[in-house]
């Protein structure tokens, strides 16, 4: 089984307390020197250490300080930032509602030329219509209780989908059956949205492929994910967004989704399923 996205995050945080301590034993002062040193309470060096606190800019400056390795601090913080983004809560993402972090992402968007997206809850974002996306994001402050800016948000998602239809971008999406299924929004909505990507398809910068329900399986459903290009990989969990931007980690990402892929119906065939999932909607 694959890493899970938290664990990512943790084992990076970890990676961090371990190289701090090491520039601690290696400048041979206990940890205890160490916290004197740096006016901590005894404890506070010992739980950076173990990664039970993550430290500060200014905490691992003054570690790196106490121990004469100050030139060191600069790249521990860039780790440790890099780590503290990698595990991000949706709350404190869409603390101001769920426009501003669809704006901020429009750069990345723009500059990515291939992206490789796996759907196994909802139709992914860039290929959402405003209706279904609507009734989505509806869902989403509900849960979570975050500040309604629904409309805003919707209308900067369709800008950010701009992608799709300018510049030199390459798409290959799979999405489980299951997807086209479930009734995020209203029956309108939802038959609006299956037309939707009917439509997409057709554009020769975009693949979709369709995993029937009785697939046999060689990759197993996962989290929903986005590759964009072979630099991160986006993950959606329930509580919060996970970039992985290892190079191994997003080589296990590329790997799966070129086995979605396989298993995966296309063309016709993933035409055929959609058209039924538009019958059924009665």
């Amino acid at each position: 089984m694959p890493t899970s996205p938290l664990s990512t995050a943790q084992a990076a945080r970890a990676a961090i307390a371990a190289r701090l301590d090491e520039i601690r034993r290696d400048s041979g002062l206990s940890g205890l020197e160490l916290a004197q040193r740096c006016g901590w309470h005894k404890s506070k060096s010992s739980r950076i250490a173990r990664a039970k606190t993550a430290p500060s800019d200014d905490d691992i400056r003054a570690w790196c300080r106490a121990c004469g390795a100050e030139d060191q601090a600069p790249d521990l913080i860039a780790a440790s930032r890099t780590a503290e983004t990698m595990y991000v809560h949706w709350r404190q993402i869409h603390r101001d509602g769920m426009r501003r972090v669809h704006e901020q992402t429009v750069p990345l968007y723009q500059r990515t030329r291939h992206f490789r997206v796996y759907a196994s809850n909802v139709v992914p974002g860039m290929l959402q219509t405003a209706d279904y996306a609507t009734g989505l994001l509806r869902s989403i402050t509900a849960f979570q209780g975050t500040p309604d800016d629904v409309a805003d948000a919707v209308q900067a998602r369709v800008n950010r989908s701009r992608v799709i239809h300018e510049g030199d971008h390459r798409f290959a999406l799979v999405l489980e059956e299951a997807v086209l299924y479930y009734r995020v929004s209203d029956e309108a909505a939802m038959a609006g949205q299956l037309r939707h990507l009917m439509e997409i398809m057709s554009r020769p910068n975009v693949s979709l492929g369709i995993i029937p329900f009785a697939a046999r399986r060689t990759v197993w459903p996962l989290e929903a994910f986005y590759a964009f290009d072979d630099a991160q990989v986006a993950v959606e969990t329930l509580t919060a967004e996970v970039n992985v931007t290892a190079p191994g980690e997003i080589h296990t990402y590329l790997k799966a989704f070129a086995e979605l892929s396989r298993i995966a119906v296309h063309g016709a065939d993933a035409r055929e399923r959609i058209g039924k999932a538009i019958d059924a909607l009665g």
